[in-house]
């Protein structure tokens, strides 16, 4: 006797088994009409057939789709494939997935437990007959049979269909504008009116609906917008409502309301729709806990939409529980409409499985440990690539998160004490955070946030999110719980109100391409740190050093910034061990109304060598030190040093550059402490103008740190303005000599070759040699006046006798036919110790 096919109307990807009773009858052309459907997975029985996709329009099509069998053998027990050549082109359509049903015997026949209708009987499908093959005495024969089958179970297997997802249907919630605006205000004049009947609203909400689609959108739209969360009836305190027009008429209900709703309002437009009871992590989950004898305490829908059944839930589209205030806060989630199956497992775990709608089903045990992501994950575009599951256990002290991202997204996070609930605490955060127990570092395309939990114990891990250019709080998109046997011994990590390390997601679009250090922790070696930026156009720097117990007058002695047009640089200290947080801050060059954004924030770690106090810069430095984009604006260039910073071991250098607009020039020496000097620290400062070069002749009188200022005057009678700062270390211990104190008259032009220490010897013989131009006499004024003689180089020489009594020397000149001398500068005399 051959087994009758049922064409039905459901397209699950999924096994399941439909009992036909002996009353089945043929309809529409031959198709046989079920009366019941039973959905469950199959069972290996002898005497089954199963269904995976194939066209069949009457029993003998059936029939003669099978191969032929060994006499004497049932058809209701021979594996057969009903996919002939005669129907191959009709095998998979575009509203056929595979599906799998097992058709019992006659014999096994249960009762019936839905009716379908005739439309659905004449669906697309494939019945393949899959029993046990009876011993037969030609056993030949039966294994060529065996070895056919195989080879159409192949063929028919190549082809494939997928499965359409949600943005198949649609490409953006856009599209539904006009019918969600239709029923929201459809919505609200009906409650205006006190209309409860469903037929009436469902009547009025979907006139704008063309599709099956929209009916089904204005339908959940308006769930979403006219009925509110039971809070007060969730937690007992009040009577849940049960009725529909209850419902309505209350505008609130519990889960199950919603899902009733939905199911009676699509019935009213004829889109087949069943409720799906099962798990949630909503409002009541505890995270970590089993649910294996626990009994399912959520309700939402499935729709049959096109011949392919899609999950929507009503109930967390419309907005979320606030279980600290009990109460409902009202916020429309897109989301939850036909969500993709792959996504909705995360959160959704129906109690029958041939409601997950996955090709391959995930046991209950794994949506327990399934890291819970809310709607903004998915909308935002993450993905997460590590860890899989919810639960870490840290490994040395340490766990890691691991997050991936299309778009440019900015994050941060928050890690408390473990709590039973997961729907506790804030959905959003705010910029600031107390970061001190892990790391957060963001990438191109990815974010990783390393945890270092402060003792033993469990940790809540909540990670928040937006998109980049947004200006809205970060919201909440997955959680995690940490486990931590044994925390890090570790120094304390500066707080980063900043959100994450490495160079900030803006940053690009502030104008920094690249930095010299990634994200990573950097270790420094001899407490010196160096951090390089490209950027894209002129930019101003500030940057900021944070130590947990370093004051912030101290902390501002460990930077140095240089700003050129391309690039900018920031030498740092680390005076103490432990962490650093170094934070930079940008504005474009031009524009000094602008405020200044962080773009980066590097993570510092010292724990060798660290700098003494009287190594640190000198105080009052610029933000522009060394030559950059300032120095190049005013003409100032081809400098001898190009760096910030110069040390010198012998405890003198000279520093040239020209200056091509010629701007009267101004240098300042500076230190922190200057105690036992002799002389002011002008007086170790000597600077020589020559056509457009200038020399600046440095002799430091001690070792230490010192600041070399370099200031211009831009306009005719303006005020000096800072040009950089130089970082003069000297690392040599004998003092240095000062220069001649120099006067006005010393000009442009003037060159002093010999003597060029500023202290002479007592009762000695010095040679002068000295370039002034137009001059007209120059003498050295001591005891008596010695006139220096112009040689053929130009050059005005003499030796002079430096004297006994006397404590300067000066030399002079006569300019044009005037008898004045003009005073160039002066040389003091060392003083003879007395005798004792």
């Amino acid at each position: 006797m051959s087994a009758e096919v049922a064409i039905q109307k459901f397209s699950f990807p999924f096994a399941c088994a439909a009992h036909l009773s002996q009353e089945n009858d043929v309809t529409q052309k031959g198709c046989i009409q079920v009366k019941t459907l039973e959905l469950r997975e199959p069972q290996e029985n002898p005497s089954s057939v199963r269904v995976i996709g194939a066209q069949v329009h009457n029993e003998k099509q059936a029939q003669e789709s099978l191969p032929e069998l060994p006499p004497g053998q049932d058809v209701a027990t021979a594996q057969v494939l009903v996919c002939g050549e005669a129907s191959q082109n009709t095998v998979l359509s575009r509203q056929c997935v595979f599906e799998k049903l097992i058709v019992e015997s006659e014999d096994q026949r249960p009762a019936a437990k839905r009716q379908l209708s005739s439309e659905s009987a004449a669906r697309t499908i494939t019945v393949v007959k899959k029993s046990a093959v009876r011993k037969e005495a030609d056993e030949p024969r039966h294994l060529q049979q065996k070895a056919q089958l195989g080879q159409r179970l192949r063929a028919c297997a190549s082809v494939t269909v997928t499965r359409k997802h949600r943005k198949d249907l649609f490409t953006s919630s856009d599209v539904f504008h006009r019918v969600d605006s239709h029923a929201v205000r459809a919505g609200a004049e009906l409650k205006e009116k006190c209309v409860y009947n469903v037929k009436t609203i469902v009547q009025s909400i979907t006139k704008e609906a063309r599709t099956e689609l929209e009916k089904l959108r204005a339908i959940w739209v308006w769930l979403c917008h006219n009925i509110e969360y039971d809070v007060s009836g969730y937690l007992g305190h009040s009577e849940k409502l049960s009725s529909p027009e209850e419902v309505i008429a209350a505008g609130r209900g519990v889960c199950c309301s919603y899902s009733n709703l939905c199911t009676e309002m699509c019935r009213e437009v004829g889109i087949e729709c069943q409720e799906v009871p099962g798990h949630s992590k909503g409002i009541g989950y505890r995270q970590g806990q089993s649910l294996k004898h626990v009994k399912s305490d959520h309700l939402w829908n499935a729709v049959l939409l096109g011949g392919q059944w899609f999950l929507l839930d009503a109930c967390w589209g419309a907005g979320r529980v606030d279980m600290e205030h009990e109460s409902f806060v009202k916020r429309f989630d897109d989301f939850y409409f036909l969500t993709d199956p792959e996504e909705f497992i995360d959160s959704h775990f129906p109690d029958e499985e041939k409601w997950q709608l996955l090709d391959i089903p995930i046991s209950l045990e794994e949506f327990e440990r399934r890291v819970f992501k809310t709607s903004a994950f998915f909308n935002m575009g993450l993905r997460l690539i590590r860890p899989h599951h919810c639960h870490i256990v840290t490994d040395n002290g340490e766990a890691s998160v691991s997050l991936g991202f299309s778009k440019p997204s900015t994050f941060t996070y928050e890690i408390t004490q473990h709590q039973d609930l997961l729907h506790c605490g804030a959905s959003e955060q705010k910029e600031s955070i107390n970061s001190s127990f892990g790391i957060l570092t963001v990438s191109h395309r990815s974010m990783k946030l390393q945890l270092l939990p402060p003792a033993s114990g469990m940790y809540d891990v909540k990670v928040f999110a937006r998109p980049e250019a947004a200006a809205t709080p970060l919201v909440w998109v997955c959680s995690f719980t940490v486990e931590c046997p044994t925390p890090r011994a570790m120094e304390e990590i500066p707080e980063n109100p900043f959100l994450s390390w490495g160079l900030q997601p803006v940053a690009g679009s502030l104008g920094v391409t690249s930095s010299s250090q990634s994200s990573e922790v950097a270790e420094v070696d001899e407490g010196v740190f160096d951090l390089v930026l490209k950027t894209s156009r002129p930019l101003m720097m500030l940057c900021e050093l944070v130590h947990p117990e370093m004051d912030a007058a101290v902390a501002k002695r460990c930077l140095a910034t240089q700003i050129k047009p391309d690039t900018l640089t920031c030498h740092v200290l680390c005076p103490l061990h432990g962490f650093y947080r170094l934070s930079v801050f940008v504005r474009d060059y031009e524009k000094t109304e602008v405020k200044f954004q962080n773009t980066a924030n590097f993570l510092l770690h010292c724990r060798g060598k660290v700098v003494s106090p009287h190594e640190l810069f000198p105080p009052n430095l610029g933000s522009a030190c060394g030559p950059g984009t300032r120095t190049s604006e005013a003409g100032l260039s081809k400098f001898s040093h190009t760096t910030a910073v110069v040390i010198t071991q012998q405890g003198k250098c000279n520093i040239t550059f020209h200056n091509n607009h010629d701007l009267e020039l101004h240098t300042v020496l500076s230190k922190e402490e200057n105690k036992s000097a002799a002389f002011p620290l002008s007086r170790y400062l000597f600077c020589t103008y020559t056509d457009t070069k200038v020399t600046v002749s440095i002799s430091l009188p001690d070792i230490g740190v010192y600041r070399l200022g370099l200031y211009a005057r831009i306009t005719p009678g303006g005020d000096f303005n800072p040009m950089c700062d130089f970082i003069l270390r000297n690392i040599c211990d004998q003092p240095g000599i000062p220069f001649p104190c120099v006067y006005s008259a010393w000009s442009k032009g003037c060159v002093l070759f010999e003597p060029r220490v500023g202290l002479l010897e007592p009762a000695s013989w010095v040679r002068f040699r000295v370039r002034v131009p137009g001059t007209q006499r120059v003498s050295v004024v001591g005891e008596t006046r010695t006139d220096l003689k112009l040689n053929k180089s130009r050059i005005w020489e003499g030796d002079v006798f430096s004297g006994n009594a006397l404590q300067v020397l000066k030399l002079a000149v006569s300019l044009g036919d005037s008898s004045d001398m003009a005073v160039l500068m002066t040389f003091d005399i060392k003083q003879q110790d007395k005798e004792v």
